[in-house]
């Protein structure tokens, strides 16, 4: 099968029961399974299976979430496909015959295919809230409990947003993003089971932290993503009614001794906090088992998702408040000489790399925004006998262990004489890197320190922002479209999206 399964983990024992049913279903196995260990830090081996069958690959993605962990599984994968499964699923018997069966001749048009997935709940009583939560899963769409795309759909779009940092949203942004550059999502014959997983007491509390994805939902996808997603409209607006009732009646207090209209008000708000709280665990309660441990639950938690929900709302504001649509500056290319780090004439030693001040808080700003980052830089020591190619791998290795993981590196070797299309001011590092990591050179963005740079980015036909130093000619400057004093500064102006002289 042209097919690879990624599954991202953090080492949850139900993985080795999601492996053990893949390997043991019927038909055409995946051409590989690739288990990414998402954990911070290397721990106990994973649960993986013990006998023989479709090989498993496992690679670490560094403990940066589910989004970023998918990425490393599919840039990892050489298939067509990629079918992307949870570490908690359960696979139906015949699911990789049945895989087979939904990815055979679809039209090039088609560029992703979802699963079934069956929630069972338990017989003999109602479903508690949690239960009912995840017997959601059934009915949601794009989800990657079980969602294939082509892989070159995820090249075109840039994969998993990894601003989305839990397991929760990024499924949809991405299935809208897919969506809105034409490429069709359709529903499969193959079915799995989602177990319900144990669920504490503050677990609906714990949940209320998708409030601050939902943000990041919005400035991404505008303010009518929840219909595109098939989204109900949510209880925030009650929950902050709620939670401004529950703030006033709290305020009037210490009042309501001194001046007797504070006991009018602390009365009417306590009385308003008091008939929303009941109506929502009512709401909760009602469906369920109601045993009293349950209706324990749902009444000290419902007093709580509301004040929680408004928290980390507006969390997502402050944390999201430059966040904007995927589509612009996907990807950032850096000069590496007095750009990133400061120049060594024709170094060729990795312990002479410093970087440049403000270089690794100016990556990390990028990584955090899900915006991929990559070097373009002239090497023509390689040319002149000064260096060999080695060398500049070997420095490069090197501005990685100081500044974080780089997506993409391009260098020339080449001198000015050798007649290239590499060297900068001509665009071809560019045009390279660009199709390295499938992202159109127009959502492109090269920042360097001198003219060649900014030429080069202008031949791409990507956007350009010259930051000065002191070898940084006038001419350069004022032939520059945009300048920034400071990394910092055109970062700033990459993220807002906004062009400045």
């Amino acid at each position: 099968m042209n097919c690879t399964v990624v599954i991202p983990t953090i080492g949850r024992p139900s993985l080795r029961v999601t492996l053990d049913a893949l390997r043991e279903g019927a038909g055409t196995p995946p051409h590989e399974i690739i288990v990414v260990d998402d954990r911070p830090e290397p721990g106990a081996p994973l649960p993986l299976p013990v006998s023989a069958g479709t090989e498993i690959r496992v690679i670490r993605s560094g403990g940066r979430g589910p989004a970023a962990a998918r990425n490393a599984g599919w840039r990892a994968a050489t298939t067509e496909w990629i079918a992307f499964l949870d570490d908690d699923v359960v696979p139906g018997p015949d699911w990789p015959a049945r895989l087979a069966a939904d990815l055979a001749n679809l039209p090039p048009e088609v560029g992703g295919s979802q699963g079934r997935v069956t929630v069972p709940l338990p017989a003999g009583r109602a479903a508690t809230d949690w239960e009912r939560n995840t017997a959601a899963l059934a009915t949601a769409d794009w989800i990657t409990a079980d969602m294939a795309y082509r892989r070159g759909v995820l090249a075109e779009l840039g994969g998993f947003d990894e601003r989305f940092r839990r397991a929760y949203r990024e499924d949809a942004d991405l299935a809208l993003r897919a969506l809105d550059a034409g490429h069709g999502l359709v529903a499969g014959g193959r079915r799995l089971t989602h177990p319900v997983r144990p669920a504490g007491f503050w677990a609906s509390v714990r949940a209320q932290a998708g409030n601050a994805d939902d943000i990041l939902m919005w400035r991404a996808h505008g303010r009518h993503w929840r219909v595109r997603a098939g989204e109900g409209r949510g209880l925030l607006r009650r929950h902050a009614l709620t939670t401004a009732a529950g703030l006033l009646a709290l305020a009037a207090v210490p009042i309501a001794f001194r001046d007797r209209r504070a006991v009018v008000v602390a009365c009417i708000a306590g009385g308003a906090w008091t008939a929303l709280t009941g109506r929502f665990a009512y709401e909760r309660i009602r469906p369920g088992p109601r045993t009293p441990g349950e209706a324990v639950t749902m009444l000290v938690t419902s007093a709580v998702i509301p004040p929680a929900a408004i928290r980390h709302r507006l969390r997502g504001l402050a944390v999201h408040r430059r966040a904007r649509r995927w589509g612009a500056s996907r990807l950032v290319l850096f000069d590496r000489d007095d750009t990133l780090i400061k120049d060594v004439p024709y170094n060729g030693d990795p312990a002479r790399v410093e970087p440049m001040p403000g270089a690794r808080r100016a990556l990390d700003r990028l990584r955090r925004h899900g915006v991929r980052v990559g070097v373009v830089s002239n090497q023509s020591g390689v040319a002149k006998g000064r260096i060999t190619a080695g060398d500049v791998r070997r420095v490069n290795a090197r501005v990685e262990e100081l500044l974080g993981p780089i997506d993409t590196w391009e260098f020339c070797p080449h001198d000015d004489g050798d007649g290239c299309g590499c060297r900068k001011p001509r665009p071809g590092m560019i045009e390279r890197a660009a199709v390295r990591l499938g992202v159109p050179p127009p959502d492109c963005v090269v920042i360097g320190d001198i003219g060649r740079d900014i030429e080069a980015a202008v031949a791409a036909g990507a956007r350009g922002i010259l930051v000065p130093t002191g070898r940084t000619l006038d001419a350069e400057i004022a032939l520059a479209a945009e300048t920034a004093p400071t990394l910092d500064a055109a970062i700033d102006l990459v993220l807002s999206g906004r062009p400045r002289g």
